[in-house]
């Protein structure tokens, strides 16, 4: 009996594994706010499956939770990958309803949405914290890459010891600096595109495809 227990815990083990290693890896989509993380999400799941995963804005925190999209495969270069791509709300240290006046948004308005999305971005943290696989770090290229978010996110990302990539994005801009995204975070690599324009989209699923496949 003792032979056959062990024989069965380790079949069971063997399949469970296997059956582990086949589910998709959850891919958080990471970033600060209109870094462009849901175009990608939404280029991404567009080019893969035909479908969109949320609506796009110019307007800070218009995501303002984790939106999922499953079982999208990804296959480049001979490797193929199946992630579940999560959209996160952009991260910041302070939400001020004062910056969404600017946004045609009366008073009443713009304080909602500043409640949600300091919401949304506890709900990331926790995302990052506990139900992720592997990050997509995405910067608008035409900013400054050095600031407080950026550094505290990839630093926690770092301590989970999860995969990363860092993706320079908005590189259709003329103010675009990939350089300066890639020299802030020289330890990680760095991947130009922009995914409003689908420019190099092919290297980014080559890249999303090695790392996380």
């Amino acid at each position: 009996m003792g032979l056959l227990t062990n024989l069965r815990d380790s079949i069971s083990q063997v399949t469970d594994r296997l059956f582990s290693e086949s589910e998709p890896k959850r891919i958080g989509i990471y970033g600060p706010p209109n870094a462009g993380k849901t175009t990608l999400a939404n280029r991404i799941a567009r080019d893969w499956t035909g479908d969109a995963v949320g609506p796009e804005s110019h307007v800070p925190h218009e995501t303002r939770r984790a939106r999922r999209k499953e079982d999208v495969t990804i296959e480049r270069n001979g490797k193929t990958v199946t992630i579940d791509i999560v959209d996160t709300p952009g991260v910041a240290t302070k939400v001020d309803y004062r910056d969404f006046l600017d946004h045609d948004m009366g008073k009443e308005d713009a304080v909602k949405r500043s409640r949600e999305a300091t919401e949304g971005v506890a709900e990331a943290m926790h995302w990052l914290r506990e139900d992720v696989d592997g990050v997509v770090y995405v910067l608008d290229s035409t900013n400054d890459p050095f600031t407080q978010v950026n550094t505290m996110l990839v630093g926690i990302i770092e301590s989970q010891d999860l995969p990363v990539l860092i993706f320079a994005n908005k590189t259709d801009l003329d103010e675009a600096e990939v350089k300066r995204v890639a020299d802030a975070f020289p330890q990680h690599e760095t991947v130009p595109l922009s995914a409003l324009e689908g420019d190099n989209m092919d290297e980014v699923y080559e890249k999303i495809a090695a790392y996380f496949g």
